[in-house]
């Protein structure tokens, strides 16, 4: 079982959460209520929160003592959701842009001076980089 998978399990009931998040039972259903957390519901209808709700509302206490309102809070999660799934897209991006190895310069410019003045095409540089290639 990987770490994702544990940490949101749900495994603590409304009266564990009050006390590790200091929070009131009211406020944990009214940030339910805005939909700043999902618990999981047990048959009987008893909420049991994972970890992950567990940081969440840590992370929302943290940001209403910083005089955040419910408004900015979800605009903040919202954001935070859109740059998280942009995440993949950007390491496909820095992968594209990587810097050249010291091989793969000299073969590029190997083959910048073998075809300068091919196809009508003459290369400034040609004399230049002529002198590292014999």
């Amino acid at each position: 079982m990987n770490d994702q998978i544990r940490r949101n399990m749900p495994l603590f009931p409304i009266g564990i959460v009050k006390q590790l998040t200091e929070l009131s039972a009211r406020q944990i259903r009214y940030y339910e209520e805005h939909h700043l957390i999902k618990p999981a519901r047990t048959n009987g209808n008893q909420r049991l929160f994972s970890f992950v709700d567990v940081e969440r509302l840590l992370e929302i206490k943290a940001l209403i003592e910083e005089g955040v309102n419910i408004s900015g809070i979800k605009q903040i999660f919202a954001l935070k959701a859109q740059a998280k799934e942009m995440e993949p897209q950007a390491k496909l991006e820095h992968e594209s842009q990587r810097e050249m190895t010291d091989k793969e310069l000299r073969n590029y410019l190997k083959n910048e001076i073998m075809m300068a003045g091919r196809h009508g095409r003459a290369s400034i540089i040609q004399g230049q980089l002529s002198r590292f290639f014999h």
